[in-house]
């Protein structure tokens, strides 16, 4: 029995003696004040650079529509088809006048050409000739202008088929297939040049918000800001509305899913100087938060008030609100 306990204390002898001293665990860190950026969450709007309308450039019936809200199309695409019934006979109507016009323009530069031949033989006078002439010109030019006119026709027809003016989503179809449409009338609305957030912050701000600030851009639907991504402040507006300061952010890869969806940011709006010490430093006990310091070659702990997770050159740190002073040695385990 007494060779067991020998045993059992040489083990723990052993187990004891293999453990690191404390001190070896441990590291001093001065405290001193550091640089760090507050933010403002605020809510803001995913817009598009522009919002051009697709139009009718005749009047007529719109009897093809291949968009809906939410479409997807290329600039220059035909999203839609607009059938004038009367451009049609407008044109056979050109197309008689021309038929017209080319038969009496036919016989003028025959009768013309007989005149001709007449008076190289006495026959005819050249007041007569000068007459034939100047109707088969004027014929000519009535010929040009049927012409002209059916072209006109044409194009008009040509027309009637309605194309993106942009690339981007189709964000409305105010018209249905079978409509009546005018002139000028919209068939749809793209929003076209790509995405951005728009801010609208309290004015106290204003003169803090600056071009090229960084900003936090949380996740869809997400009530905190986990996961964020990046924006760069790219304009700032001079005018200020109800009370808001407008701005747009400028974010890549924004989605286009869905244009004016609200999306929770965080604004750097100030830079204040704080007092904050690794996360490993805070010690809780019995509900007080203690940090360790050594003071003249003695270590004490001290209790503090800490605040919030702040970002810092060094990395995060936690804020400490009372309970320490600069130039503080603080015992980091």
């Amino acid at each position: 029995m007494r060779s067991h306990h020998f045993l059992i204390s040489g083990v723990l002898g052993l187990a004891v003696a293999a453990l690191p001293a404390t001190d070896v665990l441990a590291a001093e860190e001065v405290v001193s004040p550091v640089a760090v950026v507050d933010s403002k969450a605020v809510y803001g709007r995913i817009e598009s650079r522009f919002v051009v309308p697709a139009r009718s450039r005749i009047g007529g019936t719109l009897v093809d529509l291949d968009v809906t809200e939410g479409s997807v199309v290329e600039a220059g695409r035909p999203i839609a088809r607009v059938v004038d019934e009367k451009l049609a006979l407008q044109l056979n109507a050109a197309d008689a006048r021309i038929r017209a016009v080319s038969s009496q323009l036919d016989n003028a530069r025959v009768e013309f050409e007989r005149t001709t031949a007449l008076l190289a033989r006495g026959a005819a006078t050249q007041q007569r000739v000068d007459q034939l002439r100047t109707q088969a010109e004027v014929l000519t030019n009535q010929m040009n202008q049927a012409e002209a006119e059916r072209a006109v026709i044409l194009q008009q027809a040509t027309e009637g088929s309605v194309v993106a003016p942009a690339a981007g989503r189709v964000l409305t179809v105010p018209i249905r297939r079978g409509s009546v449409v005018l002139p000028g009338e919209q068939v749809a609305t793209i929003a076209a040049g790509g995405l951005f957030l728009r801010l609208a912050i309290p004015e106290r701000h204003a003169p803090l918000l600056k071009v090229g600030a960084m900003v936090e851009v949380g996740e869809r639907g997400a009530a905190e800001l986990g996961g964020a991504t990046r924006g760069t402040i790219e304009k700032v507006y001079p005018q200020i509305e109800a009370g808001r300061v407008i701005a747009d952010v400028a974010v890549e890869g924004l989605s286009d899913t869905f244009v004016g969806e609200r999306v929770l940011v965080r604004v750097p709006v100030a830079t204040r100087q704080v007092l904050a010490v690794p996360e490993a430093a805070v010690m809780l006990r019995a509900g007080i938060d203690f940090i360790r310091v050594a003071s003249g070659g003695v270590e004490r702990d001290v209790a503090v008030i800490i605040g919030a997770v702040v970002e810092t050159p060094a990395g995060p740190r936690r804020e400490i609100l009372t309970g320490l002073r600069p130039g503080d040695r603080v015992i980091v385990p």
